[in-house]
């Protein structure tokens, strides 16, 4: 993709403040679909069981523990395979975007969801014993389904998922995989043609053609950690005066927010200690956003929260906290939230 001329330099604040903008984290939005498409505009990663259901009730006013079952939402295996919760208008975006560009991969994508229907007709099945009527070793191959579509999934976390098949969409794989990278552009941005590449378990080649295709749409900026692109519609967002930051969201694993790779790490947590802490080799915990700014971990045992900050809280952001997590929709979870401070003074951890 051929460099354009920069036209914008923007700082690591105008950054953050325009993703906690567009992200809905500064202010929540309304209940209703409309509120629940914008919290999935870019998807919401659904892998750590009721993430998505998180995700929404850092965004949405009024989120419920059936809030990811609201009718306007779906469930599928999204890019890279995640389970995601998207708006069900948007279920071409998501689905038909990540498919392969090379024949293999789409004549594997088709096949299977092809196979599928046959073995499972109008009903929801399953995914184990969807694969065996299939004759499929694995069931997890019904994964690559997912792109064309057609395949759509319910999945709790403690069982394996159901799935069941709907009709194709009406869109392109070429429009949607356009369409989603504008949605990576607007939630992540800036950023670049790889990341967006690496994100949608497209591939970078596939990326940088997107990006290529998107053409006067975008503009190139300069960032604290490299060049990199916005869409040309948001630059006036970059530019606005940021809005008051919420006193705190709890964020769940793999929320959109920092979701992020490589550079952009560096970007939103510039601690390479705290990075390892966030983004862990395993299960990432959830984020802590006080006034704005990533200040921390949280990870959750029933209905025992704990919260480790990487600095001192003052009480009324302490206050803050608690009330956020108060205020959790945790399914099956009776009685009120317990928040454990979990700090370190020298070698000891204060609880």
């Amino acid at each position: 993709m051929t460099r354009a001329v920069t036209r914008l330099d923007l700082t690591r604040p105008q950054i953050l403040a325009f993703r906690r903008r567009v992200g809905a984290l500064d202010q929540r939005l309304a209940p209703g679909p409309d509120s629940l498409r914008r919290a999935a505009w870019a998807g919401l990663q659904d892998s750590m069981p009721r993430a998505a259901l998180l995700s929404i009730h850092a965004r949405v006013d009024g989120t419920d523990s059936a809030g990811w079952e609201d009718p306007s939402l779906v469930q599928l295996w999204g890019p890279r395979f995640n389970v995601f919760v998207v708006a069900a208008c948007d279920l071409a975006v998501f689905s038909l975007g990540t498919m392969p560009d090379d024949v293999r991969g789409r004549l594997r994508a088709e096949d299977l969801a092809a196979r599928l229907r046959a073995a499972i007709g109008s009903g929801r099945t399953p995914h184990k014993e969807a694969g065996s009527r299939m004759g499929l070793a694995d069931a997890n191959r019904l994964r690559y389904a997912a792109a064309t579509g057609t395949v759509l999934i319910r999945w709790e976390g403690a069982r394996q998922p159901t799935v069941w098949t709907v009709p194709a969409p009406v869109m392109t794989a070429g429009d949607a995989r356009l369409e989603l990278a504008r949605r990576y552009l607007r939630v992540f941005g800036p950023t670049t043609a790889a990341a967006f590449g690496q994100w949608a378990g497209i591939g970078p080649r596939p990326g940088i053609a997107a990006f290529a295709a998107l053409g006067d749409s975008l503009t190139p900026v300069r960032t604290p950690v490299g060049d990199a692109w916005i869409l040309s519609a948001d630059e006036a967002i970059f530019r606005a005066a940021p809005s008051r930051a919420a006193p705190a969201r709890l964020l769940p694993s793999g929320d959109a927010f920092f979701l992020l790779q490589g550079a952009d790490r560096d970007l939103l947590v510039p601690d390479a200690d705290r990075q390892r802490e966030l983004w862990t080799s395993r299960v990432w915990p959830g984020a802590l956003l006080v006034n704005g700014e990533i200040t921390g971990t949280w990870r959750r045992a029933g209905q025992v929260l704990t919260v480790q900050p990487w600095r001192p809280l003052s009480a009324a952001e302490r206050d803050a906290v608690a009330a956020e997590a108060a205020s959790l929709p945790l399914p099956g979870i009776r009685g009120p939230v317990v928040v454990r401070w979990y700090e370190r003074s020298g070698d000891q951890a204060l609880g």
